[in-house]
């Protein structure tokens, strides 16, 4: 660890003495980008944990790599000189990657998907199993676990609805993925532009959003942000107030000379995870003129997350560069509509530069955070505060000022008229639409829910983004999902935790059985399980038992004596959330019982009955008659 901590500092020494001695290329712009792909089952559109299989059936794609997760991949596109059709280059560029690993899905019963959290992921799919074997992955899994001290790593967000979630692992991250847009900026510029890049997260996150759905909840707009944060929040909690930063992070002020600022900070604040012995002697290669790799840097940054990333590269002639890796945006909806958002916040930021000379005087730090959030959280349903104190609307902001300011960027690098016209004006129909990618995501999955139980709601939605993905159709041309978008919903490989019910009615075992008959009435259920304080089942109570009860009773017994525990079913049959659906219903046939509490380290988590199965089988008897 002390040979990797002197490697990093002589790398930041190393990055001080090039940026004194003009070492760095400039001006020179590309652009660049990391399109993160979800594997799916092509029939049932959940997670397929095959990514490192079919990776090893593409042996001659080096631009092809693995993600955190097994279902997971990653395309690394080749830069583009910012000029010219270099937006129609990269979304041709894209197509054609897709369309080489769909040629190769045969054999694995697989699809592809754009989305910035897969609809269907449950949590379930992020056990460690699951995670790709590579030594660096493992080694941050660890180390990421290791500074919880035993405490579970939580996610908890509300927005429709809530969802609070434990886990033992910082994999709760893999259910993101992303569309990273790389930006090459002068060095002498680079506090300004990466001060730019935190202005416009805000705006650039709204008209982007498309993660709304975590583990079948209506969560944010954009709920990567939180998920992400929250997954690999190694902090715990303690009795006083000392603040300590996440290593996922919007960052802590303004940044005032260099890239150096940023990688400075990370370095005072955050301990290395990962520690690898670097044969690289950074000195030597100075002094002999030879542009370093600066590797123990670069590892050291690649676990802290910034949404704007500082990123040190070599280009093809062999001088360093300098980048900001923009890692806010999802992947998805569709391909185009990544396309507009690349162009977008590209011609945003070089309008930026033409037309303010910093923006420090025109807004605070503390309110580009707050537009971060609120975008995160209400896409573009958002209220912002923008220059010079202006509170507007994150669709008026964009459609009346951002993107005619990146219409005129985009002019200045030379961006080709067909390129800005279609692109911009995708944007420009979204906003005068009110649409993006969660905002469909939202209103199909909530008609969805009023006729289709939980799972087939989310196949459904996600069989839906896959057939208008495929068309590579902008999000504000969507239809609405329908019965043909998943003819056949296939619910045999089903899950006990897919199909439960979570939204339970309980009682504990000194509540009245009175009580017990009048929320069986009210709620019209005919199970209620019993639980302790902690929300342990101890108990099962059925309105058999109930009338049983209430048919025995004579004038003399007094009801205020009568209790749950009197009358409750007290070791009732119950099963894991990870139990097949189908072995649920032979063990709910075999022990001649309606009703399955669903049971996870003594924790009553949901419940299933016999009327969970006549819905189900009533849904798949009118596919069968269609």
């Amino acid at each position: 660890m002390l040979n990797f901590m002197r490697a990093l500092l002589a790398d930041i020494e190393a990055i001080e003495y090039m940026l004194d001695h003009h070492w760095f290329e400039t001006g020179v712009s590309r652009i660049g980008a990391e399109q993160e792909i979800c594997v799916v089952d092509a029939k049932t559109y959940k997670p397929l944990p095959l990514a490192v299989e079919i990776l090893e059936s593409m042996p001659n794609c080096p631009w092809l790599d693995n993600e955190l997760a097994r279902f997971n991949l990653e395309i690394n596109l080749q830069p583009q000189d910012f000029t010219g059709n270099c937006f129609q280059n990269m979304e041709q560029e894209i197509l054609q990657r897709l369309q080489e690993i769909r040629d190769n899905l045969g054999p694995f019963d697989a699809e592809l998907l754009l989305t910035g959290i897969l609809p269907t992921i449950r949590k379930n799919d992020l056990e460690r199993h699951n995670l790709t074997p590579r030594e660096r992955y493992n080694l941050l899994i660890d180390a990421m676990t290791a500074q919880r001290n035993g405490q579970a790593f939580e996610f908890r967000l509300r927005g429709i609805d809530e969802l609070q979630v434990r886990h033992d692992t910082p994999l709760l991250e893999a259910c993101n993925t992303s569309f990273q847009i790389h930006l090459q900026v002068n060095p002498g510029e680079y506090a300004k532009m990466y001060n730019f890049a935190l202005a416009l997260a805000g705006p650039t996150l709204a008209l982007g959003a498309n993660s709304p759905i975590v583990f079948g909840r209506r969560l944010w707009h954009e709920s990567r942000i939180a998920l992400f944060q929250q997954a690999l929040d190694v902090r715990t909690t303690h009795d006083h107030l000392r603040e300590r930063s996440t290593r996922v992070n919007f960052g802590n002020n303004w940044v005032e000379h260099s890239i150096l600022d940023i990688y400075r900070d990370d370095l005072a604040r955050f301990r290395t995870l990962i520690a690898r012995e670097s044969e690289e002697n950074v000195e030597e290669k100075i002094r002999r003129g030879e542009t370093p790799l600066l590797l123990a840097l670069r590892l050291h940054n690649s676990s802290i997350y910034r949404w704007n990333r500082p990123y040190y590269g070599i280009s093809p002639n062999g001088k360093p560069h300098l980048r900001i890796e923009n890692r806010i945006l999802p992947a998805g909806p569709s391909v185009v509509d990544q396309m507009v958002n690349t162009a977008f916040w590209t011609g945003a930021m070089i309008g930026c530069e033409l037309h303010y000379p910093d923006v420090r005087q025109k807004m605070s730090w503390e309110d580009a955070r707050s537009n971060f959030e609120k975008a995160a959280a209400f896409g573009l349903d958002s209220k912002f505060s923008w220059f010079d104190g202006q509170k507007i609307s994150a669709r008026d902001l964009l459609l009346q000022e951002l993107i005619p300011l990146a219409r005129l960027g985009l002019q200045a690098r030379q961006v080709s008229s067909a390129d800005i016209d279609q692109y911009l004006g995708i944007a420009e129909a979204r906003m005068k639409a009110h649409t993006n990618g969660a905002i469909w995501q939202l209103n199909s999955y909530t008609a969805l829910r009023r006729k289709l139980r939980e799972d087939e709601a989310l196949v459904t939605l996600t069989a839906a983004i896959h057939n208008r993905q495929k068309q590579n159709l902008p999000v504000h041309e969507w239809t609405p999902p329908s019965a043909q978008d998943l003819p056949h919903y296939r619910a045999n490989s089903l899950k006990v935790e897919e199909f439960m019910t979570t939204d339970l009615f309980t009682v504990q075992k000194d509540d009245l059985i009175h009580l017990v008959a009048k929320l069986m009435d009210w709620r019209r259920v005919r199970y209620l399980p019993v639980e302790d304080q902690k929300g342990h089942l101890c108990g099962l109570i059925t309105a058999r038992l109930v009338l049983r009860h209430l048919a025995k009773q004579t004038e003399l017994e007094d009801p205020s004596l009568q209790r749950v525990q009197d009358i409750m079913i007290a070791q009732p049959v119950s099963v894991h959330p990870s139990m097949l659906i189908l072995d649920a219903i032979k063990l709910m046939r075999d022990k001649k019982i309606g009703c399955l509490p669903v049971v996870q380290n003594g924790e009553l988590v949901g419940i299933i009955t016999e009327n969970d199965f006549l819905d189900i089988t009533a849904r798949l008897i009118e596919q069968w008659e269609v």
